[in-house]
């Protein structure tokens, strides 16, 4: 039986995605608030920039901010400008300063300004914090640099990852769902900036930062989506960078509609580590003895939940969507396998839990309460050309539920990019090998979110350009979110010297 997504379900999707991930939760942290271009955070000023304090809610000791005016539109450098927002955290040991770092973590549509600050907690070395001034970039659209707005609320569009189809009159109901989103993002208070955020612009603007700050040349760590951003940067700027760190890499097209196809691929590759957490603790779950019997309740609760919502309105939709979001880290696991137990027995489902300063930060904002969806919606839609007929969608769909049949019908359905108000305003950004030999990649082999299909034609996309670092180990993001010294020391070791090895490393689970 089909049924669409209502606005209470819609909600409910996004109340339950708050419990994980990056593709909903970081929507959660949207409601910080912002500042103008020439406020207390800093401006341009003759292409150096004034640092100053940084806005309350990402002040941290020794952070600086500032701002800087970019053209909105390259192609007319006099004209129309916004504002990028810019952080740093000076190295505290300038003997042992080597030069710059640009950060970024990700989305798109993530704010940046306040990494600089949490890479200590991250864990990141003291060694790396000293060889680098860290720099964050808010990118163009989001927060606190001229923030982009579609006039979402949840009920619209709870979320970017395309949902589950479970036959061709649901890729129909999602159609006309998500062409009212495009529209609403074609008549947004910020419409008029819309075609120009792009990833290849993003890359323009880091690359006046750098300018700005006096460098010859920058280095660069991202991660998800930054890994794209990082490759399209030094594509565009090779003999500007320096040391270049990708985790968790994307494929060399981005964000397009088959990166999101690979959303599919991506869970069957991820599942199996679940699996196993949940049949080794059967007695706690009960979701089966085995991870074959783990992966046919999957299967049965999805089906169940496609025909009757759980009084809390968990559809299969919401379910197998917070799965794929709750497969990005291992410390989700056990509060999957505690919501697959009460979806399964019946009983009430756990609250996600919320944070009251960021709630109350969020309502006191002036930053659009959309803006890292919309944000995200921008970039991933103006980078490429989407397909626009739905019935390509439907048969993507069918195809993709018989290859990945756990998100397969998911990650193949249509989303707002195909309705979207612009087309493409440049050709995406061809990443080749052409550019100095300094990349380092480093890519989980079961990562639900960035599969390792799309790191291999990274790889073999950037040739000598770069050397690969895969880890035995599941789930998004890999350096220092895992105990691996193999690979945690080997990006250290490059961050920090610049070393780098001269052979791809395949690094086994510690």
């Amino acid at each position: 039986m089909r049924r669409s997504t209502t606005p209470l379900l819609a909600v409910t999707l996004a109340s339950a995605l708050a419990l994980a991930g990056c593709s909903s939760s970081d929507a959660a942290d949207d409601g910080e608030a912002g500042f103008e271009a020439g406020s207390e955070a800093g401006t341009a000023d003759g292409g150096q920039l004034d640092w100053a304090e940084c806005p309350e809610d990402v002040a941290a000791p020794g952070l600086e901010c500032a701002t800087l005016d970019v053209p909105l539109d390259y192609e007319d450098p006099d004209g129309e400008t916004i504002g990028i927002a810019v952080s740093r955290l000076s190295s505290e040991e300038p003997d042992k300063r080597h030069g710059v770092l640009l950060v970024n973590n990700g989305g798109p549509g993530g704010q940046t300004l306040r990494m600089p600050a949490l890479l200590e907690e991250f864990g990141v070395p003291a060694e790396v914090l000293e060889t680098y001034d860290v720099i964050g970039i808010d990118p163009r659209g989001v927060r606190h640099s001229t923030p982009v707005t579609c006039d979402l609320t949840l009920a619209d569009h709870p979320t970017n990852i395309p949902l589950y189809a479970t036959d061709e009159a649901d890729v129909a109901a999602e159609a006309e769902r998500v062409e009212a989103v495009a529209e609403k993002c074609a008549n947004s208070a910020t419409a008029d900036i819309l075609p120009y955020i792009t990833t290849a612009n993003t890359a323009r603007d880091m690359d006046g930062v750098r300018e700005a700050l006096g460098e010859s040349t920058v280095s660069y760590f991202g991660i998800s989506y930054g890994s794209y951003l990082g490759s399209v940067y030094t594509t565009m700027f090779p003999e500007q960078t320096d040391r270049v760190v990708i985790d968790s890499v994307t494929g060399p097209q981005g964000w397009d509609s088959e990166f999101a196809r690979g959303f599919g691929e991506g869970v069957q590759d991820r599942f199996p580590d679940f699996a196993e957490f949940a049949a080794a603790e059967h007695e706690t779950y009960g979701l089966g003895e085995t991870p074959e019997e783990v992966e046919a309740t999957y299967i049965e609760l999805g089906e169940k939940l496609d025909a009757e919502p759980s009084p809390e309105g968990y559809t299969g939709q919401v379910f197998r969507q917070l799965t794929f979001d709750q497969l990005y880290y291992d410390e989700n696991l056990p509060a999957l396998a505690e919501t697959w137990q009460a979806l399964d027995t019946g009983e009430a489902v756990p609250e996600p839990e919320v944070d009251p300063e960021a709630a109350a930060a969020a309502a006191s904002s002036d930053v659009p309460p959309d803006n890292y969806l919309a944000s995200q919606l921008h970039v991933i839609c103006n980078d490429s050309d989407w397909p626009e007929d739905v019935a390509t969608y439907a048969r993507n769909v069918e195809e993709d539920r018989e290859r990945f049949p756990l998100f397969g019908a998911a990650g193949a359905n249509v989303t707002p990019c195909a309705f979207w108000p612009s087309q493409p305003a440049e050709e995406p950004v061809e990443i080749t090998d052409e550019g100095p030999s300094n990349i380092l990649m480093l890519q989980n082999l079961r990562d639900n979110a960035t599969p390792l299909a799309g790191a291999r034609d990274m790889r073999e996309a950037l040739g000598d350009r770069a050397r690969m670092i895969t880890a035995d180990q599941g789930g998004h993001l890999a350096y220092l979110k895992h105990d691996n010294p193999c690979a945690n020391d080997i990006v250290t070791e490059f961050l920090v010297t610049g070393e780098r090895p001269e052979e791809d490393v395949h690094c086994e689970a510690n």
